[in-house]
């Protein structure tokens, strides 16, 4: 079992494959970390900092540029997934609803799995498309974390008042504050896909 004392150390990550279709997905059976949110809401910005390389995931300020899943494999071990954000404010109704497709085509039937980070952006309160979500990965038994993200831009106070209101939205959920830019939250979100990489269900 991997030990929990210290952040995994990163020897290798790469792109492994961008998907756009559901027959296209990778067909062995490494474990999945997959990342979720609203669209903008930075989750490249995230897996980049986690792995503390700048520009594997690519980052963009205009919302639905990701749109493919797009698998990073870790260590060879284990991959990242990057899911298309939800909300797609500006992208045609077509795109909107072959996203959705893939985005639920994917997580219903993966059981490679083993844990979902939904990322919400710590300044504000979660969206009904976060809620919606949320009900998505408990109907189907997901286990999940939230990351409230971009938390540097808050002081103390507000990170800590951000925390108590996701907590109330998300019971029975942990809940990390999270800043891609600070490393804040990052050691923490490690020992959580450590713990999920080490469950016998997820291998």
């Amino acid at each position: 079992m991997p030990s929990l004392t210290a952040i995994m150390k990163i020897v290798s990550a790469r792109l492994h494959a961008s998907v756009y279709r559901l027959e296209d997905l990778p067909q062995d059976e490494k474990p999945e970390i997959v990342f979720l949110g609203r669209s903008n809401v930075g989750k490249s910005s995230v897996i980049n900092s986690l792995l503390r390389m700048r520009h594997l995931a690519r980052i963009s300020s205009t919302p639905g540029r990701t749109r493919g899943v797009y698998f990073y494999a870790i260590n060879e071990r284990f991959y990242f997934v990057d899911l298309p954000g939800y909300g797609y404010a500006e992208v045609p109704r077509s795109l909107r609803r072959a996203w959705q497709r893939l985005i639920e085509g994917y997580l219903e039937n993966r059981p490679q799995i083993c844990l979902s980070l939904l990322i919400v952006d710590a300044r504000h309160e979660p969206t009904p498309l976060d809620l919606q979500m949320r009900e998505w990965l408990e109907a189907h038994r997901r286990p999940y974390v939230i990351l409230l993200t971009k938390a540097d831009k808050l002081s103390a106070s507000e990170v800590k008042c951000s925390v108590e209101r996701a907590a109330r939205v998300f019971p029975m959920v942990t809940v990390i504050p999270y800043s891609a830019r600070t490393g804040l939250g990052r050691e923490q979100v490690w020992r959580e896909i450590e713990k999920a990489l080490a469950c016998p269900a997820s291998r």
